[in-house]
């Protein structure tokens, strides 16, 4: 009797150890994400203007619906390239801007797309820049060439040239529409374009530009069914670009002051507060780890940090 009593509560401690073992996976409303990079704008031109001037509708349309980090930065290279790569591997690296050189670690189009249940449409990457197309592969031996994603970039991909911005988001309000992905990124070329010109006026108005594109993404969510109250949108830059007393000033980028790593990130989404202005400090590579939250991805290596305070309690 007192063998079987001591074996009853062997085998009961074993089964309460093994459930406290067990970390309860958070349920969320997101089931798609976007993520929306406008190419190389100035911290100061936009968020950081108090006029907002540049980015009316993300001042009067999205702000109050989401949350608007100030103190959020690129702490890698502050080349186009290397600034995509943070936000889709998670992780900073110095990588060749011409888009001839593969990111070493797999995206987080990989991750999703070895899911069985996420076909090739399931995920895409639609750039005005050609280059970009580099981002859907990795040279990690285990993941090269496996689960890649759809890609629509520049005039027909790398080598290939930029195309309008105008160009694409007409190709991203379609494929919304026709193919319904689990998660996008896209990239506009503006004001980045424009910058390197050194042309101030369309400098100004291809953040204008952007930020209207942007607009359109934005009120397709709110009004199509499939996406409405299910989709999380991340709004962001890959780069800034030199403060005026620095070397050529806004017509350049790509070292470490603070025009140059001080950008922008708004954050949407059904399980995220609303109407909020966040100041802790955060990177591009908490994009990728928060993306990883939302979607239960568990496997995935990455040096970002969950942003927990974008969540509703």
């Amino acid at each position: 009797m007192v063998k079987n009593i001591s074996s009853l509560f062997v085998l009961l401690f074993l089964l309460f150890s093994c459930a406290s073992d067990k970390v309860a996976t958070q349920s969320y409303k997101t089931k798609y994400v976007i993520v929306v990079v406008m190419d190389g704008p100035r911290f100061s031109e936009t968020w950081g203007d108090p006029s907002h001037a540049y980015i009316p509708y993300m001042d009067s349309a999205l702000s109050p619906n989401g949350i608007i980090h100030k103190q959020f930065y690129n702490l890698g290279e502050t080349f186009t390239t290397n600034g995509h790569t943070a936000i889709t591997t998670g992780f900073y690296q110095k990588i060749n801007n011409s888009g001839q050189e593969l990111p070493s670690n797999p995206s987080i189009f990989q991750h999703i797309r070895k899911n069985p249940s996420n076909s090739k449409e399931a995920v895409w990457i639609v750039a005005s820049k050609d280059k970009l197309a580099v981002l859907a592969n990795c040279s990690q031996s285990k993941w090269k060439d496996k689960y890649l994603p759809s890609t629509d970039c520049g005039v027909n991909g790398i080598g290939s040239g930029y195309r309008e911005d105008s160009i694409t988001v007409k190709n991203v309000l379609s494929l919304l529409t026709e193919k319904q992905p689990t998660f996008l990124l896209v990239n506009f070329k503006e004001p980045d374009y424009s910058g390197h010109q050194a042309n101030w006026p369309a400098y100004l108005n291809g953040i204008q530009s952007s930020d209207a594109y942007i607009y359109e993404i934005w009120k397709f969510i709110q009004n199509d069914p499939f996406y409405k109250d299910k989709t999380t949108l991340f709004v962001t830059n890959d780069h800034g670009r030199h403060l005026d007393t620095v070397s050529s000033g806004f017509v350049s980028h790509g070292d470490g002051c603070d025009g140059c790593r001080h950008i922008n990130l708004f954050s949407y989404g059904p399980d995220f507060k609303s109407g909020i202005v966040s100041e802790q400090p955060r990177s591009l590579v908490d994009i990728h780890a928060t993306i990883l939250e939302l979607l239960h991805i568990r496997n995935a290596a990455t040096d970002g940090k969950v942003m927990h305070e974008l969540f509703k309690d």
